[in-house]
Order: C-alpha cells, then structure tokens, then sequence
C-alpha cells in the first residue's frame, strides 16, 4: 500500500525512509565516515532524521510480560540507545555505528492505560485484502532499526533485546531495503518499490507541513511524538508485471519511468484530478492509486510514507506511515478500500499502530513524559 499523490514536493530535507546514503567511492578513496545521528532531542530520529535516510531497515514488534511498570523498561532502552548510537556499547562488537538510529512506539494499550482520549489510544480497524494471523496484529512495542550499513542492525537488535530480557515477548519482525534513488524536486529524492514505481513522493517534506501533518503539538505527554501505521504486504509481482507498462500506469496513475502524474507535469507535481481527453475520459483513471489516495480527495492531511521491499517468502513490501491524526490513515484506506486498482495485486499479513514516544534527553528519559 503506497498511499498517497496529492500536494507538490517543494523543499529538500526532512523527508522520510530508509535509502543509500551516498554514491560509492572511488577505487583509490577510503569511503568517508558516516555522520552520526543525535538519539536525543525535541524528536526521535529515525522518522525526518537523518537525511538522507538509511538503505536498511528493521522493525521489531512485541508485547509487554506483565512483570511490572513499562516507565523503566523505556528508560533503560532510550540508554542502551545513547550508548549503541554512540559506538561505546560492547555489544556493538566493534562494529561502527554510523547513521544508526532507533525508534520506539508504543501500542494502543500501553496509551489507554494513561488515558483513553490521548492520540495512539485507538486499534486500527480491520479492511479488506486482509490475511491476518491474531500474532501479526496489534503489538505493545515498536523497535524500529535504521542503518546504512546492513550488519549493524542485527547487533542491535540483539542488544535492544537482551536489555528488555523477559519482560518483552517478541511477536513479529521484518527487515527491509529501500530502492535506488530518484530525484524529485530541489535535491529531494525517492526510492523506487518492487513493482517498478517512484513510491513516497508526496508527503509533509516542509518543517511547516511537518509541524502540521506530522508531530503532535498536544497534550503535553504526546507532544513532540507522531502516530505510526505498519502494514506487511504480499504483492502479486507475477501478475502485475503481465499487464502493458501503459496497464500498470493507469493503475497508479503516474508514469513508471519518470514519475510524472498522468495528467502531466513534472514529477513533483500534484496530479490534475479535473483533466480529461478531448473525449471526457479522466487522464488520471477513476480507480488509479493517485487519485484514490488524493489527500485532498479524501479530506485529510499528508502522511509521511515509508516503504520498504521484502524478500520472503513471498515478495513484498513493509508500509510505515507516520502522522498525527490516525484519521489520515483510516479515511484514505477506507476510500481506497472501495476501487483503489493497486490493492488487487496486495494481501495485507500485518497491521500495527503505535504512538512514536517524544523525543528524550539526559534530563527527561524515553517514555518519562508519558508515563510518569
């Protein structure tokens, strides 16, 4: 699920994803050390930080062993991350950090114990295209793992994990790699998914539209986090790659080359929704992917996207959506859930929702303003 090709990408830095950081040096060059990612501030990394964002990705999904209060657990890991992002924690093996990052979130569960009203309280409800085993929805904790370089990530995780020990119970985890980069507009660039296509093109890219779409303003204990949304797919290769490359565009609504919407334009570019042929057919189809996941369309406003591809058993993709009102989420894939075309060639086999913690400090632990 791609989600989303409304609004026009105006500004380069802060978009989203797990993506190559740099072009390969030359032979004779020894490859520039990688700028490492600050875990702490008004934000947790891993979500508009760094950019350009990571090639690879993990996320880990589990519950909580009812063993005691979830406020220590939070703190310790937010230390375990301090240490592992900045390459002094043994468990690193030696390995560097690099642009690590590490993002947490809790599940709806955990936030209706605080409060029921607060953002992050609500499941997400259930759609169509589903095939969901009880263990793969839902979840109490989100780890999310982000690196360029590959065997990072594995360590820590290990690391993360033997810090909770047994009061965490793992339920699922997927690892993912984005694409090679296509540059959409002003040094903003976006990777393309399995099925061929530029994916995550629009979004909050601004620090305005991010502090509108993005990061909750409020109440205190959220403020400074945002709403996640992960979605595991399957997606039918096989039978999308049989359809004409004139086939498969109608089905997203863009051009599979360039990115270009078809009602034209430039990459960047929000889609005419109003332009036709001169004989009254809509350029961008009634059932394509940009038009049923218009933002504007749908009455909400932008998400930013995250996609990653994945390799078994069966090909496909790891959605990440990151917003601050769940209803970005739940409307679009309502309307898409009607006569979206991409969604025939997807089976959803995971779904998640987690509220992304404010950012920590020495001062002020992970998870300390929320629970307290």
């Amino acid at each position: 699920m791609f989600l989303g090709a409304t609004g026009t990408v105006t500004a380069v830095g802060l978009s989203a994803g797990c993506q190559s950081r740099s072009a390969p040096p030359d032979r004779d060059d020894a490859p520039a050390p990688t700028p490492p990612v600050s875990p702490t501030g008004r934000y947790q990394a891993g979500i508009t930080l760094p950019q350009p964002a990571q090639r690879n990705l993990l996320a880990v999904v589990a519950d909580l062993v009812d063993t005691g209060p979830v406020r220590p657990l939070l703190a310790e890991l937010g230390e375990a991350i301090r240490t592992l992002t900045a390459g002094t924690d043994a468990r690193l093996m030696g390995l560097e950090p690099g642009d690590l990052t590490v993002t947490i979130g809790v599940g709806p569960r955990l936030v209706r114990e605080v409060d029921p009203a607060l953002p992050g309280a609500k499941d997400l409800p259930r759609f169509s295209r589903e095939q969901i085993a009880s263990r793969a929805r839902g979840g109490d904790l989100l780890i999310q793992i982000c690196a360029d370089d590959a065997l990072v990530i594995p360590a820590v995780a290990a690391a993360l994990l033997e810090q909770a020990g047994d009061r965490i119970r793992e339920r699922w985890r997927q690892s993912g790699v984005r694409g090679s980069n296509v540059p959409v507009d002003h040094g903003l660039a976006a990777p393309r998914n399995l099925f061929g296509f530029v994916d995550g093109i629009v979004g909050p890219h601004t620090r305005a539209e991010q502090r509108r779409h993005l990061w909750l303003a409020g109440p205190a204990p959220v403020a400074g986090g945002t709403l996640a949304v992960l979605r595991r797919m399957d997606l039918d290769l096989p039978r999308f790659a049989k359809l004409s490359v004139a086939e498969q565009e109608a089905v997203f609504g863009r051009r599979r080359a360039s990115g270009v919407p078809l009602s034209g334009g430039t990459i960047a570019s929000g889609p005419n929704l109003g332009a036709k042929t001169p004989d009254g057919r809509y350029l961008v189809p009634v059932d394509a992917h940009a038009r049923r996941a218009h933002a504007t369309a749908v009455g909400v406003g932008l998400m930013l996207r995250r996609s990653y591809s994945i390799d078994g058993p069966a090909p496909g993709l790891l959605f990440m959506s990151f917003q601050n009102d769940i209803r970005t989420f739940t409307n679009t894939l309502t309307r898409m859930d009607d006569s979206d075309a991409l969604l025939e060639y997807t089976t959803t086999t995971a779904s998640a929702t987690f509220l992304i913690l404010p950012g920590f400090d020495g001062k002020h632990p992970l998870g300390s303003r929320l629970f307290r």
